[in-house]
């Protein structure tokens, strides 16, 4: 289980890091060349490019980005909670209520995946494809039944783990990696 785990900690990762550049890249790409029809010596040689295309990329990939990345924010405990009356309840309360929020989310996440999966299942049948890149629709439409696949997995992975050890996992926001923090004396 630790090894799918790490795998799975990698692959989610390598996936919204990869997205999030590669959109990065065709959106500089992009302006660059719209940019350069007024400098006639570079215009001459990119002129016959046409990047109408990249537009929907970019969307298709930041959506793909920001579903595996709700997963990687609940994994490592960034993502967005409302937890002010929670805190003010008992010990006791409080554990109920945080493992009744977990798993709610874990049951909310597993139901979009099962009907995206179906969605998506249906959609395969069409030949529908994208305006621009002519992608089959159904490939788009798999981030969805995927990313809250994985959102659930991370769900019930956080409530395990809180009821075996009572600890949510939580981003310090002055961390940085790699970096050691100086202390003032």
């Amino acid at each position: 289980m630790r090894t799918l785990n790490r795998v799975l900690d990698h692959l989610e990762e390598w996936l919204v890091a990869s997205f999030m550049g590669l959109a990065t890249i065709v959106i500089f790409v992009s302006v660059l060349h719209r940019y350069t029809a007024d400098i006639p010596w570079i215009w001459k040689y990119t002129q016959h490019l046409s990047l109408t295309w990249a537009q929907e990329l970019c969307i298709y990939l930041f959506i793909w980005m920001a579903k595996f990345g709700a997963a990687y924010g609940v994994r490592t405990g960034i993502h967005v909670g409302v937890d002010v009356l929670v805190r003010l309840l008992s010990p006791g309360k409080r554990r109920f209520w945080i493992t009744f929020d977990l798993l709610a989310g874990a049951f909310f996440t597993g139901v979009i995946a099962v009907l995206g999966g179906m969605f998506v299942w249906r959609m395969m049948g069409t030949g529908q494809v994208s305006p621009d890149l002519e992608l089959p629709m159904w490939i788009v439409y798999l981030a969805v039944p995927l990313g809250s696949a994985l959102m659930c997995y991370r769900f019930l992975q956080v409530a395990w783990r809180f009821r075996r050890t009572g600890e949510l996992p939580s981003h310090n926001v002055a961390h940085v990696d790699g970096m050691q923090a100086e202390t003032r004396t």
